[in-house]
């Protein structure tokens, strides 16, 4: 197949044809002139403008019946934009076409002051070239005709074949309306997938016409957990939740995607994540007996039972949910599949020997290569979530790699297709802003430039294996989400920064750039009552470590807009405060407080860190272990820098997270100074495994060979989730400390993650 390039000639002839039939001999627009999202991969600036009137024509070429689809889109989006066209107009065009040579997603879109021409390999190619075309027009449009269209020639295709977002509606559920409106944002953004999460431990949302007791019993939970799962003790607001999709629905739903050329990938959770369908049907859990539908957030121990009875039910629900949806692949979950029951059950145990597995991850693999191999039998293929690798991978599965990229390299060095969706830099449910009036989220913190600046082809693989990655996918889940809108709020723009990931080459990818088209795609969502959250103008902080020992404090903000003023005590800023013209010296405690502001008016939030002066801030620090590459974010002095980590996130910058090591470091005040005092910070969250030391150990000495002076305490343990050590050093001179904190262990039978190492993640160490 002829690829973009070999085109390029002929087209850019056509560009310079309607230019000389022009009478506009001016300067070509610039690039930053077309806020396009994603960004174009080839795209030349024209001369003039098109006017688009109401005598403007959508035509097909030659009649192509296909393109009807994509003609009607486009006709009926002028119209809800206020920009309708005559019935019947006969004036200058927007002409669709196909071209042979394209992929099948290119778009050829050329713009001149005679007209409009869009180009696909296949329909959908022109779909996506109508996609740039109304983001021209918005850009320019005052919500009437006419518009001028800057001239412009565009020849582009995507990066990867596999753009997506997931919407979990299993723990919250969302109208069918919403949905639509999630799917309208992803095919404007040039997304192709919507993975629709539909069953969970909290919730069974599809209609089974065969197992009513879905729809009576497992569609509903008795109450739902308030606040945070970590919280304690937990509360619960005592109202019965739930509801599903019937077939109409879902049948809707699913032609409502196709006429947008976004894919449907329906998932099914097995053999985790089911407790909400073994409420319904416990006889296909190992155990049966009386079984709940989850009523909060975590994970279960109730699993499918590998029974032939089991099978039998899942490949009828499966039967009719490949009826509802005519997508290639069907998700089958195979995440976070505890063991216990399995270990517990005498059939399991007998059916290991059986069939000559070496252990239950072995019956987990087992299990899903019966389903996989029934969905093949039905022209279908599975994805699943990384731990399907666990025990041996399907033959035909492909893997949705979520617990780092880990999973996925292993996958496509197998030889294997894989979409890249790892927490660090995909999950949007995590906090995108640190600021006290962030709403609730699970936790984590995923700041728009993050998600930009991922790269789903991990640098381990080779040319050959890196063709296995077919793109990426960001995840909402819901367990902090209950509402249209906080979904929305939670996925833009950081979605759009994800669909840029997806489309737009690395080569040609800009953060910066990125920014300056954002801010009119912006106010275009607010316009479309879409409730997106604006990061561009909050203000950040930035610590930097000058080389004696001091520390800097910036405040920035994305858009690099307004004057910044700030405040030394807390207080609120304004115009009459001390000007921020560029880095502070942090030489003394205090709450540095900054805001922006333009034309006398606040301008975003504001930020401010609590600066705490002690004797550590200019130690030199040596740790005997790294901290985790994942939770090392703004390096490990960030514990010696005066400031104090989030109590609500142990995944901001100033949070060190160690996955079953100790903590060990030396602290090397460059003198002998009098200490009185250490204390320490532990975060405590069982639900994410994460738990505070039981004791701690400070060695303290004047030289490197002393044996030195050893203070021992024990954490205090309870149920916040900050756990606080102070310990008195005696006034004790000394220049050196050697610091030992001890890992909590395993984490112990009957909590979350049980038979795993423990967590330990710490903050900053005060020295007095």
């Amino acid at each position: 197949m002829k690829r973009l390039a070999t085109l390029s000639v002929f087209y850019i002839f056509i560009l310079c044809f309607f230019s000389q039939c022009s009478p506009d001999n001016g300067e070509p627009h610039q690039k930053a002139d077309y806020q396009i999202i994603p960004l174009p991969n080839n795209m030349a600036p024209g001369i003039g403008y098109f006017e688009l009137n109401e005598d403007t024509q959508i035509e097909i070429d030659s009649d192509i019946a296909e393109l009807q689809l994509p003609a009607d889109y486009l006709q009926s989006w002028l119209a809800q934009q206020s920009l309708d066209l005559n019935t019947g107009a006969t004036g200058q065009k927007i002409k669709l076409s196909l071209r042979e040579g394209l992929a099948s997603e290119a778009y050829l879109l050329t713009i001149t002051q005679k007209g409009v021409l869009i180009q696909g390999g296949a329909p959908q190619g022109v779909f996506y070239g109508i996609q740039t075309l109304q983001q021209l027009i918005q850009q320019q449009s005052t919500g009437a005709l006419p518009v001028e269209i800057p001239c412009v020639h565009i020849e582009d295709e995507p990066a990867f074949a596999y753009r997506g977002l997931l919407l979990d509606v299993g723990r919250h559920m969302f109208p069918v309306d919403f949905i639509k409106k999630y799917i309208d944002l992803l095919a404007q953004y040039k997304m192709n997938r919507f993975h629709w999460h539909l069953t969970e431990d909290q919730g069974w949302r599809i209609e089974i016409k065969q197992y009513p007791k879905l729809q009576k019993v497992a569609a509903y939970r008795d109450e739902t957990i308030v606040g945070h799962l970590n919280d304690y003790p937990r509360r619960y607001d005592g109202k019965r939740y739930g509801g599903y999709y019937t077939q109409e629905e879902v049948r809707e739903i699913v032609q409502y995607a196709q006429e947008r050329f976004v894919t449907i990938i329906p998932e099914i959770e097995m053999p985790g994540h089911a407790q909400a369908a073994l409420a319904a049907y416990p006889e296909l859990s190992c155990g049966g007996g009386d079984i709940k539908v989850k009523t909060e957030w975590g994970v279960s121990e109730e699993v499918y039972c590998p029974t032939e009875a089991t099978f039998t039910f899942l490949e009828n629900v499966l039967t009719e949910v490949m009826d509802l949806f005519p997508s290639e692949y069907i998700h089958i979950g195979g995440d976070e599949c505890p063991k216990t029951r399995w270990e517990e059950s005498a059939f399991c145990q007998e059916l290991i020997k059986k069939e000559n597995l070496e252990d239950e991850a072995g019956l987990q693999s087992y299990f899903i290569q019966r389903m996989e191999k029934f969905l093949n039998e039905n022209g279908r293929q599975i994805i699943g979530w990384d731990e399907i690798l666990e025990g041996g991978l399907a033959p035909n599965a492909t893997v949705m790699s979520w617990r780092g990229e880990e999973g996925g390299i292993e996958a496509a060095q197998q030889g294997h297709d894989v979409i890249m969706t790892p927490t660090s830099h995909c999950y949007l449910d995590y906090y995108q802003f640190q600021h006290p009036d962030e709403p609730l989220a699970i936790g984590g913190y995923l700041p728009l430039e993050k998600v930009y600046r991922y790269h789903p082809v991990p640098e381990e693989l080779s040319e050959e294996e890196a063709k296995y990655i077919l793109g990426v996918q960001g995840n909402l889940w819901t367990e902090y989400i209950s509402t249209p809108e906080k979904a929305e709020y939670m996925a833009f723009p950081r979605g759009l920064a994800l669909a840029e990931t997806g489309w737009t080459k690395q080569d040609n990818k800009s953060f910066d750039g990125f920014i300056d088209r954002l801010e009119n795609h912006l106010r275009w969502l607010k316009s479309a009552d879409v409730n997106a959250a604006n990061p561009l103008y909050h203000l950040q902080t930035e610590l930097e470590q000058e080389s004696s020992g001091t520390w800097k404090l910036r405040f920035t903000n994305l858009a690099n807009t307004g004057q910044i003023y700030y405040t030394t005590d807390g207080s609120e800023p304004g115009p009459a405060s001390k000007v921020y013209n560029g880095p502070i010296l942090l030489n003394s405690t205090g709450i540095y407080r900054g805001q922006a502001f333009a034309e006398n008016e606040t301008l975003g939030r504001s930020a401010q860190v609590n600066f705490q002066q002690h004797l550590a801030t200019d130690a030199q620090l040596q740790l005997a272990r790294a901290p985790s590459p994942a939770y090392n974010a703004g390096g490990s002095t960030v514990i010696i820098n005066g400031i104090l980590g989030s109590n609500e996130q142990f995944k901001d910058k100033e949070w060190l997270g160690f996955s079953g090591d100790d903590f060990e470091s030396e602290l090397d005040l460059q003198e002998s100074k009098q200490l009185n005092s250490i204390r320490f910070r532990f975060f405590r969250a069982p639900g994410q495994w994460i738990y505070p030391p039981k004791s701690v150990e400070v060695r303290l000495k004047n030289a490197v060979e002393d044996k030195g002076l050893l203070f021992t305490a024990r954490v205090p343990q309870g149920d916040t989730k900050v756990a606080e050590l102070s310990m008195d050093l005696k006034s004790t001179n000394a220049r050196y400390l050697e610091i030992k904190v001890p890992n909590f262990g395993m984490i112990p039978p009957g909590r979350r993650g049980a038979g795993n190492p423990a967590w330990l993640f710490i903050d900053e160490i005060i020295l007095n």
